[in-house]
């Protein structure tokens, strides 16, 4: 990041975030690509460029962009959000029983939101069919596609495919360079030509634009180059942890497909997830609080596997003593 070449990237003139936009487009078989400080940003600039204000929106249930990005999709976008389908899975059938119809007095349903790995379904993969079929049935009734790509690298892993592959013919996608990448800020929202130009001004509105963020791109083109084989270690830290809180008292973990553990308290026991995850903290070990009986758990490379055993032994702990 020290050594980055650096120049004006609101101009264009940054040519390590250029290598890297570029980097990011090749890799998933899109156009062109623009470097934003969150994956949030680029979800909404992609609804934006799907959607105009008063238009509808439908988004895979449970969708970051419905629960997670504090109203933008209303507040900036000005679109309303239509969640469907079940655990990030959206069947064709589901997609065009929600398209409204062409009338005066109902929003117009401008684009689909899927979201892979999906986040609230516990880092769930959804497959090349379920994807193909889900893009294939939007197209034909005339909606753009965005994918929300927080953890595209994980399903790829997971599926043992390209980036490319799962992406198919999605029309824009944002890919992010933290999360299991590691990196400390960034995604990349990439798209066709046409897209980008209009998603750099959109980023502008929206105060992305920087000037030599070459240091921050510089980060993510080191996470590209070392850390994307790792993935899987994330996935298998993420199956050893849960698989050790299989049987506690008082316990429910969801085995994982990636690096993302959903853990069920019973609803009307001595303890809720919120109680539960500060004397958890108490003891170093860090839990999202993901309703008011689940708890979350991720894995990344901030945590080695010595520490997430470590770190399955205190859940036990603490289960065996407010569950037994």
């Amino acid at each position: 990041m020290a050594a980055a070449d650096v120049g004006d990237d609101v101009v264009g003139e940054d040519p390590t975030v250029a290598l890297l936009e570029r980097r990011v487009a090749d890799m998933l078989g899109l156009e062109a690509g623009l470097f934003v400080p969150s994956g949030t940003m680029a979800n909404q600039i992609a609804l934006q460029l799907h959607a105009r204000h008063g238009d509808e929106v439908l988004v895979a249930d449970g969708a970051h962009c419905l629960w997670y990005e504090s109203g933008a999709a209303s507040a900036i976008a000005g679109v309303q959000l239509v969640s469907v389908g079940r655990a990030g899975v959206v069947t064709a059938d589901e997609i065009r029983a929600a398209i409204r119809p062409t009338v005066d007095w109902c929003p117009a349903t401008r684009a689909l939101v899927l979201e892979n790995t999906h986040n609230r379904a516990g880092g769930r993969v959804i497959g090349l069919d379920a994807m193909r079929s889900a893009v294939g049935a939007a197209h034909a009734a005339g909606l753009g596609v965005h994918l929300d790509g927080a953890r595209l690298l994980n399903a790829c892993v997971a599926l043992g495919v390209s980036a490319s592959e799962v992406v198919g013919e999605i029309d824009t996608v944002s890919m992010c360079l933290s999360k299991g990448l590691g990196a400390p800020v960034g995604s990349v929202l990439a798209g066709t030509a046409a897209h980008i130009v209009a998603a750099r001004r959109l980023r502008k509105r929206l105060g992305g634009g920087m000037r030599q963020v070459g240091i921050l791109a510089a980060a993510g083109l080191y996470a590209l180059d070392h850390h994307l084989p790792r993935l899987a270690d994330d996935h298998r830290a993420a199956r050893a942890f849960a698989e050790r809180l299989v049987g506690c008292p008082g316990l429910t973990p969801v085995l994982p497909e990636t690096n993302i553990v959903l853990v069920d308290l019973p609803p009307h026991g001595p303890c809720d997830a919120a109680a539960f995850s500060e004397q958890a903290r108490a003891r170093g070990v860090l839990l999202s609080v993901f309703g008011e009986h689940r708890l979350r758990a991720v894995t990344h490379l901030g945590v080695s596997a010595g520490e997430v055993s470590a770190a399955a032994e205190i859940v036990r702990e603490l289960a065996a003593r407010l569950f037994a």
